[in-house]
């Protein structure tokens, strides 16, 4: 056997990761949010970038021409985009200020206003604010009278009888300790709440929750038409108080939509919204340093900030272009969603778009989440317009047109005689739908729909 070393070459292709392909990755999968944090905190830390207002253009690429230092035409010219020049446009509205609500009241705000209300003394005062303090956010008391007790070192009595006080208070039902006491709360004073009403409540919370009207009647004596009516009495009550104060829900998110489709003239326009890629322009005082010469560790510390606030500029204008293409394929595809309704919207995967585009599954997957468009049919993730699809008659149907199906189908059942899943997986079939019982069930659990028994009415 012969051994030697020999020197070959050979042409292989790999991809590098770059400092500059790693930044075009992560911006384009950055939502609105996180991209106005990453712009913000670039722009702190890089005096070459500054971010234009509306009413500022690009400068005319002409007068760098004659830099000898930098070749600005170059870096810049493939940059100038109208896509970055501020569209004027009457249709879009602008924000108006007076339209947001500045503040409202949490319900424990709300709770501690009434307190304020009541002759009470120094020390029951201070048992109220501590029960209220202790109301969580859905309205319920989530310690016990003894623990309040202890921490106040008072009697539970004083704190019981504070606490019948507190559940006075609007709105009717605050300060239970569990929903039995809640419900009971709010058909205390009620004219309209019948003995059975009551009764039910007390007894029967469980079986009411599970539809078990007939179980009921029989063990009351009552007719089934009365347990139905007093069932659709206890079900209109609001076992969540909190519901109604905004100010509860701190955790209260506002979409900015990356681009929105417009109907104009009868076609449908993919418009890139602004907010969520800002126009960004390279800092005029600090480019005449650079042509200026002088201190070269302030040239080469401004010409590293230069290169990388180019990158930014090209990276996010990258985002935006791709962002719209992905949203011009989507639109091209789910034309007729946008035309009829949600049964319209076919089957689409992220590769349908990735070969329409000619991009990587993975960049239309980074493009599509967390980003949002506003239609003529309203606001949607665009994760939305993407769904696996069943064979049907007249060929692929996607899962959410044939969700939207067996809505209908339910909607128009009669509660008197509910539709097993078995039959509506008939129903289907007869709509060109082929789906078994059990796909039934779970689209029905995924649109909320509870099964036949629970939807049964009497």
């Amino acid at each position: 056997m012969r051994l030697s070393y020999d020197l070959t070459l050979e042409q292989s292709q790999k991809l590098i990761m770059t400092p500059e392909l790693r930044q075009a990755i992560e911006l384009l999968q950055f939502n609105s949010l996180e991209l106005k944090e990453y712009i913000t905190n670039e722009m702190e830390q890089n005096p070459m970038l500054e971010s234009l207002s509306s009413s500022e253009e690009f400068e005319n690429l002409d007068k760098y021409a004659n830099d000898n230092d930098v070749d600005w035409k170059e870096y810049l010219e493939k940059y100038d985009d109208i896509s970055y020049r501020p569209q004027v446009d009457k249709n879009i509205k602008e924000y108006n200020y007076e339209s947001f609500v500045s503040y409202e009241p949490t319900l424990k705000e709300h709770l501690m206003s009434q307190l304020s209300l009541i002759p009470l003394d120094n020390k029951e005062h201070k048992i109220g604010e501590n029960i209220i303090q202790n109301i969580d956010e859905n309205g319920y008391l989530n310690i016990s009278t003894e623990e309040i007790a202890s921490f106040m070192k008072c009697e539970k009595d004083e704190v019981e009888i504070v606490l019948d006080i507190i559940q006075t208070f609007e709105p009717a039902g605050v300060g239970a300790r569990d929903l039995k006491e809640c419900l009971l709360i709010q058909v205390r004073n009620k004219k309209d709440a019948t003995n059975y009403i009551i009764i039910i409540i007390e007894d029967y919370l469980e079986d009411l929750g599970y539809n078990r009207i007939q179980k009921i009647a029989k063990e009351l004596n009552l007719d089934l038409q009365q347990v139905q009516d007093a069932c659709d009495y206890i079900k209109r009550l609001e076992p969540k108080l909190g519901r109604s104060f905004r100010g509860n829900n701190e955790e209260v998110r506002y979409i900015i939509p990356d681009a929105e489709i417009q109907l104009i003239d009868g076609e449908f326009v993919v418009v890139i919204n602004d907010v969520t890629g800002p126009r960004l322009n390279i800092n005029n005082y600090y480019k005449g340093l650079m042509k200026s010469g002088g201190d070269k560790n302030t040239i080469d510390f401004l010409n590293e900030k230069f290169n990388s606030a180019m990158w930014i500029i090209r990276s996010i204008e990258q985002r935006r272009n791709t962002i719209k293409r992905v949203i011009e394929s989507i639109l091209k595809f789910q034309k007729d969603f946008f035309i009829e309704g949600e049964k319209a919207l076919k089957p689409l995967t992220l590769k349908d778009i990735a070969d329409d585009i000619e991009m990587h599954e993975s960049t239309i997957s980074r493009a599509t989440n967390g980003k949002y468009v506003q239609t003529p049919r309203g606001l949607f993730e665009l994760k939305y317009f993407f769904s696996s699809g069943i064979l049907g008659e007249e060929g692929d149907i996607s899962s959410t047109s044939i969700k939207v199906t067996l809505k209908d189908i339910v909607d128009g059942e009669d509660t008197k005689k509910p539709y097993s899943d078995q039959k509506i997986s008939d129903l289907l079939k007869e709509q060109g739908i082929n789906i078994s019982r059990r796909t039934v069930a779970k689209y029905r659990d995924e649109l909320g729909i509870p099964s036949s028994s629970m939807r049964r009415r009497y």
